[in-house]
């Protein structure tokens, strides 16, 4: 995989976009990169919400995840020094594992709000 992180825009979003400090909601799944699904917020039967851009989840999100807007849906394709770098994450995450994502923006919520 490359080693910087790949945004593929699916499907552009009409509406507030996601800012540094921004609490997200988001539907997800996440795949290795031979395809296999480690994890889906689908498949849990919630969204997934998180501070992004303050170090509270992977890099590649915080780095991927910023001026997407609600609405919209994005692949995050995100290289191993990006997501979890040396560490085994459960099972199916081994070190210096490659990471895909299938992202759906659902909500944006900032100071302002």
């Amino acid at each position: 995989m490359n080693s910087e992180l790949e945004i593929i825009d699916v499907e552009v979003g009409e509406g507030k976009a996601v800012v540094k400090g921004a609490l997200i909601t988001v539907q997800y799944e996440g795949f290795l990169s031979d395809g296999t699904k480690f994890d889906s917020s689908y498949d849990k039967g919630r969204a997934f919400q998180c501070v992004i851009g303050t170090g509270r989840v992977i890099k590649g999100w915080d780095q991927g995840m910023m001026g997407m807007r609600v609405g919209g849906k994005r692949k995050l394709k995100v290289p191993a020094h990006l997501a979890y770098g040396e560490r085994q994450v459960g099972e199916l995450i081994k070190p210096n594992s490659d990471l895909n994502f299938n992202v759906e923006l659902l909500e944006v919520l900032t100071r302002d709000d």
